[in-house]
């Protein structure tokens, strides 16, 4: 889990929660909120951006996932902050803090003296962190499907057509953060902050770095997972249980 997000908070209320987290998933977005100013978009690494001083950490965090996910960070090399700050046209400094953020998460690793080493993943520890996710978040979805109400579920609808939007894109990193605020919107409404936390943790992990040579998921797998999303709100909206429980399981075993 991001450190932006380290303080605990008190289980609120579930309608509290949708809305909460529907301003933040509009906000990583690039919309608009009444509870928070828009938050800049990032940019690929070579379009040097010009970053406002107040958000320059948050940006920096934002490119170099984007980079991680796009394969443009390769797995095993290592990247210094300076010459990463260069690309970027900042110091080494916001550079340095995002990297130490990215290594409480796994994707990077510090090597002394010399900068970061991107995290080289094989295909077996991809698996075990989805099946761990999945370990989580089925049970909780499943407990949700059964009592959360019809309304309540009509209100994460924004967010799941956000999906099929970041998905049109087909890049797999803007999907990436659109799929994780629809997800993260889900479990809050259990009020259990630590299950939530674990479980975007567990998101960013298993979502990369790549695994070497293995290619990002194309334009047609990413529609096809987030069509999942307005299908399984389809599903509880109307309260068909069955078929709820059925596109959860499915979601799960295919995740992108």
């Amino acid at each position: 889990m991001s450190a932006d997000s380290a303080e605990t908070a008190a289980p609120q209320a579930p309608q509290q929660a949708v809305r909460q987290v529907r301003d933040q998933g509009a906000a990583t977005r690039g919309e608009h909120t009444h509870s928070e100013p828009p938050v800049p978009q990032p940019r690929p690494l070579d379009a040097r951006p010009v970053v406002q001083r107040a958000s320059v950490r948050r940006q920096v965090l934002d490119a170099l996932r984007t980079a991680l996910l796009a394969g443009e960070l390769e797995p095993g090399e290592v990247y210094s902050a300076p010459a990463l700050g260069t690309r970027f046209g900042v110091s080494a400094t916001p550079v340095r803090e995002a990297m130490q953020q990215l290594a409480q998460e796994g994707a990077v690793e510090v090597v002394p003296n010399r900068g970061f080493r991107v995290v080289v993943r094989d295909a077996r520890e991809l698996a075990e962190l989805a099946e761990v996710r999945a370990l989580i978040e089925v049970p909780v979805m499943l407990r949700l499907a059964r009592t959360v109400p019809a309304e309540l579920w009509a209100e994460l609808r924004p967010l799941a057509e956000a999906t099929v939007r970041a998905a049109s894109s087909g890049y797999p990193a803007t999907y990436a953060e659109s799929d994780r605020a629809f997800h993260h919107a889900v479990l809050a409404l259990a009020g259990n902050e630590q299950v939530t936390r674990v479980a975007e943790d567990l998101h960013r992990r298993a979502q990369g770095p790549l695994v070497g040579g293995q290619l990002p998921p194309g334009r047609a797998e990413l529609l096809a997972d987030a069509a999942q999303h307005t299908a399984l709100l389809d599903a509880l909206v109307a309260q068909d249980l069955t078929v709820a429980q059925s596109l959860v399981r499915e979601h799960f075993a295919g995740a992108v």
